[in-house]
């Protein structure tokens, strides 16, 4: 089977970390019998620097000509005080509004031999398992009007949290048939207590629930469930929740793994291509030094053959390794203990590669 990925470097570390991907793949097409084209585009503060542009239009052909897209990471204090305004961010926003990519997968797996790098107790993050559906395209990120005004005579700024009924039922029903496939248990989150967006989300996911009569289903407030994450995370199985809530909700999950740099994730939409992407920043300060964990980036490219290309031997094959790598002690510096040995980007790599040969 051939397929074409366009590979979005982005900044900082998502370099080094795209290109030990890019590697695993092919080992994984030689495997298989498959062929990868692989055509990269700019986006982020390297296409400001080169485009004065977070996403060129170039990259947005060049991505939708594609069956799946790859990103490494975008943003870094370089680009903090662009004199037009101009953020690297805005890059990624765009690009998954032009592929029209509205739910953002992003599983949360405790791996045994990695308890002890979490900051909670073993007990608490063993055998987590959970994913968590986010919202991409509505809510405070995307509502209008978004801008400073004047209030009373001072300065004063406007964000809109806004969600369209259909925003909410396509993003619902994702969450019930994710359930569905799992543990048949839906956790539905929102601030209904507060918000009229999150009251028309709660009555949408119950009009929704009426088709899914195999599917537990829950509703929890926002502020309790960053609690729970942290104080019984195996409760859940699958969460689902607007934007916002999302984005900060899948960062706090990244703790009961021990590091950002083991959470991978997808954007998908409709139709192909998806986007796959570590849940991780663009680490400026160790970019170039080899030192960058590229697993998220490496089991975000499985969640690519999973869901996009419908190769499910091969996704199984790279989760395996990955789970191998760790097992037998393999670490890079974000989640390696005191005295253990530190492998570079490229090293955790090869082991990967190794346990894919075997």
């Amino acid at each position: 089977m051939n397929k074409t990925i366009t590979i979005l470097p982005g900044d900082g570390i998502g370099l080094e970390v795209v290109k030990a991907t890019t590697v695993v793949l092919d080992k994984i097409a030689d495997m298989y019998g498959h062929q990868f084209d692989y055509q990269y585009a700019d986006i982020g503060g390297a296409a400001i620097d080169k485009h004065e542009d977070p996403l060129p239009q170039e990259t947005i052909d060049t991505c939708k000509k594609s069956d799946g897209v790859l990103l490494g990471a975008v943003g870094g204090p370089k680009w903090d005080n662009h004199p037009k305004g101009i953020r690297p961010e805005q890059g990624l926003l765009g690009i998954r509004k032009e592929l029209q990519l509205f739910a953002n997968l992003r599983p949360v797996t405790g791996h045994e031999s990695l308890t002890d790098s979490s900051t909670l107790r073993k007990e608490v993050v063993d055998n987590v398992d959970l994913m968590i559906l986010r919202e991409l395209t509505g809510g405070l990120y995307f509502g209008e009007p978004q801008e400073r005004r004047q209030v009373d005579g001072e300065e004063a700024a406007v964000d809109t949290m806004q969600y369209k009924k259909s925003e909410i039922e396509r993003i619902v029903r994702q969450g019930f048939e994710m359930a569905k496939l799992r543990r048949k248990q839906l956790t539905s989150v929102d601030k209904a207590n507060v918000l009229e967006s999150s009251r028309l989300w709660r009555e949408t996911v119950e009009e929704v629930k009426k088709d899914y009569p195999e599917v537990e289903l829950d509703h929890m407030l926002v502020d309790n469930a960053a609690m729970q994450l942290i104080r019984d995370p195996k409760q859940f199985d699958v969460i689902v929740t607007e934007n916002m809530f999302g984005d900060i909700l899948s960062d706090e999950a990244s703790m009961l793994t021990g590091s950002l740099g083991m959470l991978p994730s997808a954007s998908i939409g409709s139709t192909a291509p998806g986007l796959y992407e570590p849940v991780h920043g663009s680490a400026p300060d160790i970019a170039g030094e080899g030192k960058a964990n590229p697993l998220a980036t490496i089991s975000s490219a499985a969640m690519m053959l999973k869901y996009s290309f419908d190769m499910q031997d091969e996704a199984a094959a790279i989760d395996r390794a990955v789970a191998s790598v760790l097992t037998n002690g393999h670490r890079t510096g974000d989640i390696a203990k005191q005295g253990e040995t530190v492998l570079s980007t490229e090293e955790m790599t090869e082991k990967v590669l190794d346990v894919l040969k075997n």
